[in-house]
């Protein structure tokens, strides 16, 4: 049987969502001397490089992006590789950013690391929220949200300028 995929987000539509994300996270940090967006590697940063450049459009204020990679599978035996010092992040409003929250496994791992910093304020997002969740925790901003069996698979498809999501 061939493995058809169905189009949940055209690029268009995607950049929409990342325009109202954008949007969003500027009105809940208006008064912040700086934004910190955190991007989970690799798909949740290259989300996170797509706010940062709406960011960016639409505020004056210093907007910085790092890049965390945990390992998915077994975060508490791997080490976490992340791009900045976590003192960097004491006293700043951090924005984490993957692009498919299912289980919630690797934003509740990366989040517990970041915490180790002393965060003014910790906020998350994603593209697509699928509601499997086996662990506690939530995003903040979400660009949709999906009802889909455990069977059915998400793909965030990141195509040279423009992304786009698929069913399959």
């Amino acid at each position: 049987m061939e493995n058809l995929k169905t189009l949940i987000l055209s690029a268009l539509q995607v950049e929409q969502k990342i325009e109202r994300i954008a949007h969003q996270i500027l009105e809940k940090n208006y008064d912040e001397k700086e934004i910190v967006l955190i991007g989970i590697a690799n798909r949740g940063y290259l989300l996170a490089e797509k706010i940062n450049t709406a960011l960016q459009n639409i505020t004056e204020i210093k907007v910085t992006l790092h890049k965390l990679k945990i390992h998915k599978d077994k975060p508490l035996e791997n080490d976490v590789d992340f791009s900045v010092d976590l003192d960097y992040l004491n006293n700043k409003s951090i924005i984490l950013i993957d692009d498919v929250l299912n289980s919630g496994r690797t934003l509740i791992y990366a989040t517990r690391y970041i915490l180790e910093s002393n965060l003014k304020y910790l906020t998350t997002v994603v593209l697509v929220d699928r509601k499997h969740r086996k662990f506690p925790i939530k995003a903040n901003f979400v660009g949709l949200t999906l009802s889909t069996t455990l069977q059915e698979h998400i793909t965030v498809d990141f195509k040279e300028s423009e992304i786009k999501v698929f069913l399959d």
